[in-house]
């Protein structure tokens, strides 16, 4: 058959789960019960960064991007994977699958960039504490963010471009739970090196450069932190900065594993499994993660469940 352009494709079909039949239901609802964490934490978040003056900073600026990109990321995936599980109908549309592939590509790439950033705001603090504030100025944070999303916007871009313009001979059905770039790939029906050498690089760039950057980062807070000379001090540090650490640990563990390993060293359903833990699972630790290590968010959080924010009018330690 000849290659030809599938623009007009009536839509894919996602097999997901569909070979494990008795694993779906269970699935469904693991999946349900972690998009309300994730939904609850996250909000909860968002709103205690928002309403506590206490916590008008950078590192929470930035920990209040991270929940929102966590409850969008994991929004553009579930309702329609959830439809998938609970029902025999395992198609989703074709402009639904183009999406949720620039969508889901878009916010994780956000994501590799934004925890590389809140690494420099971690290093600022505690490498630069006595000019922290002037450093991390507003301005600049804003600054950092609008470059973040725009950066992976056009990652984005180009690469489900590059993905979606491959010819698919007619083949629609995708062996995952929903339109990622390599299952999307596969189905191509031409040789797929140039794209997948694409991928590859805009990887290292987008994926293994942040996380270089944030080992730089943490090596000199390790060694301001072995200099310091006040225990509490120490702990503090630790404490701010081990949570940061294992979301990072988590995140990248599982992305570098999936994008920029070689092409055979998985199953398929490892891979899909590995997808839904950083896809699902981890946007419901996060809020977990931050929370349990952080006293001034558990004290944020708990005045949040009392209505209780008249006593911190006016006093936002993060000005202009």
């Amino acid at each position: 058959m000849d290659p030809k352009n599938d623009t007009f494709l009536p839509g894919f079909i996602l097999l997901g789960f569909s070979d494990h039949p008795s694993l779906e239901m269970v699935l469904s609802g693991v999946v349900t019960v972690f998009y309300l964490i994730t939904l609850v934490g996250n909000t909860a978040i968002i709103l205690a960064c928002l309403l506590d003056a206490h916590l008008h900073t950078p590192m929470y600026f930035f920990l209040r991007n991270l929940s929102f990109l966590d409850l969008c990321f994991t929004t553009s995936i579930v309702p329609q994977m959830l439809v998938n599980l609970w029902g025999p109908d395992k198609t989703i549309s074709y402009v639904g699958c183009v999406i949720q592939l620039y969508v889901y590509m878009w916010l994780g790439s956000i994501e590799c960039l934004l925890l590389a950033v809140m690494s420099y705001d971690r290093f600022t603090a505690i490498c630069k504490p006595l000019h922290y504030l002037v450093i991390m100025s507003p301005s600049l944070c804003l600054r950092m963010i609008i470059i973040v999303w725009g950066l992976s916007l056009a990652c984005s871009l180009v690469l489900c471009t590059l993905t979606l313009n491959l010819p698919r001979c007619g083949n629609n059905v995708l062996n995952h739970f929903l339109c990622e770039l390599p299952a999307i790939i596969k189905i191509a029906c031409v040789d797929t090196t140039a794209v997948e050498l694409s991928v590859f690089a805009l990887g290292i760039v987008f994926v293994l450069t942040p996380l270089f950057l944030i080992l730089i980062s943490y090596g000199y807070i390790a060694r301001a932190v072995l200099r310091m000379k006040s225990k509490a001090g120490q702990r503090k540090a630790m404490n701010t900065c081990g949570s940061h650490l294992t979301v990072v640990s988590i995140f990248y563990g599982t992305i570098v594993y999936m994008y920029l390993r070689p092409g055979n060293s998985a199953s398929q359903d490892q891979g899909k499994f590995l997808t839904l833990f950083y896809t699902i699972i981890t946007p419901s630790l996060n809020p977990l993660i931050y929370t349990l290590r952080n006293k001034d968010m558990k004290n944020a959080l708990r005045k949040l469940m009392r209505f209780d924010y008249e006593s911190t009018k006016g006093k936002s330690r993060w000005k202009s």
